[in-house]
This record gives C-alpha cells, structure tokens and sequence, in this order.
C-alpha cells in the first residue's frame, strides 16, 4: 500500500544500502592496512646487518632499515586513518539505520490509520444497508 511516507522509506534505504557499502569499504581498506603493516614487518626481519664489508655496504645496510621503518610507520597512520574511517561510516550506518526505521514506522502507523478508516467506512456501509433492507421488510 503506498503512503505519504513510501517515497521516503525508499530513499532512507538506499541511503542505508550506500552506507553498508561504505563500511565494507572501509572494513576492506583496514584489512588492507593491516596486511600491509604485516608484511613491512617481516620484511623489516628480513634484512640482515652485515657482519663484515665495508662501510658503503653498512651505510646502505642502515640506510634500508631507516627507510623500512619509515614505511611502517606510514602504514601505522594508514591503519590510524582507516580505524578512524570505519568508526565513521559505523556511525553514519547506525544514523541512517534509525532514519530509515522512523520512517518504517510512520508508514506503518500511516496503513494502519487507512485501515481502520476502511473498516470503519465499511462497518457504517454494512449498518446502512442493514437499515436499509430492515425498512423494506417493514
């Protein structure tokens, strides 16, 4: 049964559908950061400090660890921001979520008042011709 309120039911729930996709968005960009923060990690444990060379080959040696710590610590802030994202788009889910079951509601309390209009349109109808037909018979 459409009502006042149908078109908007509509749209609250595509906004809600928006939201969930935002959120397996931003679930996937975390796991994404995580991975990444895993492997910057292992490939840290990977590099070995020479025992013996020169110091071009210690200087590069230090040169990598600085540079793989870098990226760690990058990939640290790109697991803060996604953290921070997905808390976002839990909120806005979770705000759109409510929008969307208001509106339900005032639509179902909408059908329900249209219901009992009938019935009731319907009792007087069966009351009038149970009037009627009491009449003819007398």
């Amino acid at each position: 049964m459409k009502t006042r309120f149908s078109s908007l039911v509509t749209l609250k729930k595509n906004k809600m559908q928006d939201s969930e996709q935002v959120l397996s968005k931003a679930n996937l960009a975390l796991s994404d950061a995580k991975s990444a923060l895993e492997s910057s990690y292992a490939s840290l444990n990977e590099i070995e400090a020479p025992q013996t060379g020169s110091m071009a080959t210690l200087l590069a040696t230090r040169t990598l660890f600085a540079s793989q710590r870098n990226l760690i610590q990058k990939n640290k802030e790109w697991i803060n921001f996604a953290q921070t994202q997905l808390l976002q788009a839990k909120e806005q889910l979770k705000k759109d979520m409510i929008e969307h079951e208001k509106f339900k509601y005032l639509e179902l309390e909408e059908i329900k008042k249209v219901i009992k209009k009938q019935k009731e349109q319907e009792a007087k109808d069966l009351d009038e011709v149970a009037l009627m037909t009491y009449a003819q018979k007398g």
